[in-house]
């Protein structure tokens, strides 16, 4: 949840922190601080609030910031208020050590315990200082090295963690360590560069090893990197692989914001989830984790999508697809409610796994559950080289590229377009779907990316409606079928970004309940296409609007009747009802952005949110 940096080399550390925190702020920005070492000792800086605030506590003294070697750290809080005491990095009652954190250390309160016996004192509230100065008192007591120190400490502690640690006595080290948390290393000629993900360093290198769990590394100037296993000390050989990140991918160019840079991406995004699997000239599909494992899939009693927020939205339209093409019955869980219960899996199930950042704490460790019931995991991620992506028995990268706004957009339709994929895949293999199905989906796929540039386009309506409604409190998002998940989409965007109480439903479902809310003052978002419930559609309209309901409806160009109903509409191209959400969404994301805008929010960065979320 956190952002990491760090730096050892030969370059000054400052700016390398400073601009790394910047690219980090999505992981948290609660607060941020950095330390530099050098052999007259080290400097610290930590501040509540962003890294801009950081900079301006910095500015006067940034000219004595020198040094090669340091470390920096942007928090999303979990243990302790946001504020300067509990910033990181912490340091060690000696003053000796400085490290920084990211994760929870679940026995924090039993090892405190300890050390206070034993005359520690803490200024923070955070488990982060608790674990410095285990560090520390194992290290005095024992007379140990810090690396043995730190091995023997985390050897002790239960929970999630990816550390950086400094010495003053050792200016010329840093020790890290990774347990369920991401670290990254970036490799230079005579540098290295620590992150929680590599977009920090990517103008600096491209050669990079991604940590496993278990395992600490312990670099030094002008030496090899030294990779051990937490556990025993054993020696590890270090595997570098070379990151194919475009420098340009990472940056807003002619956008304010992230996020609307990533709507406007999604045309191109689809395209590359879609580049080298779907074969429209040969009327193929393509996908190797599939057919390696085809029976597998071809013979499973059931199929358990697993994941959270966005994540499980398009996990729910995966299962609309799924059950559809390939007649295996499917079920959508929420990741953190999965881990704690006993779920009924066995050999013959196939989980499937979704995540963006492929770090995500609850999916991961309900990935661990399945695998150790026996089941066949599946996984969908976007970061290559994640720790879902390792610990999967087979997958597909949905190949969206970095993104950096915390309020998901272009991950959710390429993940609905891999489902989509999986789910024809499958029932051609199983005779499900007709050849002349078949056939027609996939051309109508392969036209989606035009008919969504249409709509980022030439929606003129979504600002028009956005100026008349940006002030409003409460909104509700309606769909039926495949689109009901896409209302709960909609609903989370508008809640995510502009801190607007929003809710999404099935729409026949207002009528036991929900329909008590409707009054001439809350807006009702209708997605309505012409295809599926829509008569069903048209029904609930007409009973929201004689409640004096406030409509915006989306609709194709040819429907009379919404049109003649609603206060608003939003036109949206015509496709087949299966593939209506990748079109549906689009306004419902442009939505969302033009009333944050209107409100004055930080749209990439919302209040209280962090974009992976590392921690349970």
């Amino acid at each position: 949840m956190c952002g990491i940096i760090g730096y050892l080399g030969y370059r000054e550390a400052y700016h390398i922190l400073i601009n790394g925190l910047k690219k980090l702020e999505y992981r948290g920005y609660d607060s941020s601080g950095i330390s530099i070492i050098n052999k007259n000792g080290y400097s610290l800086f930590k501040t509540k609030g962003k890294v801009n605030e950081l900079e301006k506590k910095i500015y006067s003294f940034k000219n004595k910031l020198t040094g090669t070697v340091g470390i920096g750290h942007t928090r999303w809080a979990t243990h302790g208020e946001p504020n300067d005491i509990n910033a990181h990095p912490h340091v060690s009652n000696s003053n000796n050590l400085v490290m920084i954190h990211n994760g929870i250390i679940e026995n924090y309160h039993a090892i405190k315990i300890i050390l206070l016996k034993n005359g520690y004192t803490f200024n923070s509230k955070t488990d982060t200082e608790v674990l410095v100065n285990l560090i520390e008192y194992i290290k005095y007591e024992n007379n140990l090295s810090l690396e043995e120190a730190v091995r023997v400490s985390l050897n002790e502690i239960i929970g999630a963690y990816s550390i950086a640690i400094l010495e003053k006595s050792n200016p010329e080290t840093i020790i890290i360590a990774k347990l369920g948390s991401p670290l990254i290393i970036g490799i230079g000629k005579k540098e290295f560069f620590i992150a929680s993900d590599p977009i920090p360093f990517i103008n600096y290198t491209k050669n990079v090893i991604y940590m496993k769990d278990g395992e600490m590394a312990i670099l030094k100037k002008n030496k090899e990197l030294d990779l051990r296993k937490i556990i025993n000390n054993h020696k590890l050989n270090p595997i570098i692989k070379r990151l194919k990140i475009n420098l340009k991918e990472i940056e807003k160019g002619e956008y304010k914001y992230f996020m609307l840079k990533e709507i406007c991406e999604q045309p191109k995004t689809i395209l590359d989830t879609l580049r080298g699997r779907l074969l429209i000239s040969k009327k193929i599909i393509c996908i190797n984790g599939i057919e390696s494992n085809k029976e597998k899939f071809i013979n499973a009693n059931s199929i358990i999508i697993v994941a959270c927020g966005t994540s499980w939205h398009a996990g729910l339209i995966g299962e609309y697809l799924l059950e559809k093409y390939t007649r295996i019955p499917v079920e959508v869980e929420y990741s953190s409610e999965f881990r704690y219960r006993n779920p009924i899996i066995g050999k013959k199930d196939i989980v499937i796994v979704i995540s963006q950042s492929g770090e995500t704490a609850d999916t991961l460790s309900a990935l661990k559950l399945a695998k150790k019931k026996g089941a066949f995991v599946f996984g969908i991620c976007n970061v290559v080289g994640s720790s879902i992506a390792r610990n999967v028995n087979a997958g597909v990268y949905i190949h969206a590229g970095p993104e950096i706004g915390v309020a998901s957009t272009k991950a959710f339709t390429s993940q609905i377009t891999i489902l989509t994929l999986i789910a024809l895949k499958i029932g051609k293999y199983k005779s499900i779907i007709s050849d002349l199905s078949y056939k027609e989906i996939c051309k109508e796929l392969s036209l989606i990316p035009e008919k969504i540039n249409y709509v980022i386009k030439y929606n003129s309506s979504i600002k028009k409606i956005s100026n008349l409604l940006y002030y409003t409190n409460n909104f509700i998002y309606l769909g039926r079928g495949i689109n009901f998940p896409v209302a709960l989409e909609g609903a989370l965007k508008l809640k995510e970004i502009s801190y607007i109480h929003a809710e999404g439903f099935p729409a026949a479902e207002m009528k036991h309940g929900p329909m008590a809310l409707i009054d001439k003052n809350i807006p009702v978002i209708v997605i309505s296409p012409l295809k599926g419930s829509y008569k069903k559609m048209l029904s609930n309209i007409q009973e929201i609007k004689a409640r004096r309901g406030k409509i915006i409806a989306l609709i194709n160009k040819d429907d009379v009747q919404v049109r003649m109903l609603a206060d608003h509409v939003i036109n949206i191209p015509d496709t087949i009802e299966e593939l209506s959400p990748l079109i549906t969404v689009i306004p419902l994301q442009l939505l969302a952005y033009q009333i944050a805008f209107l409100r004055g929010k930080n749209i990439d960065q919302p209040r209280n949110l962090a974009k992976s979320v590392t921690v349970e």
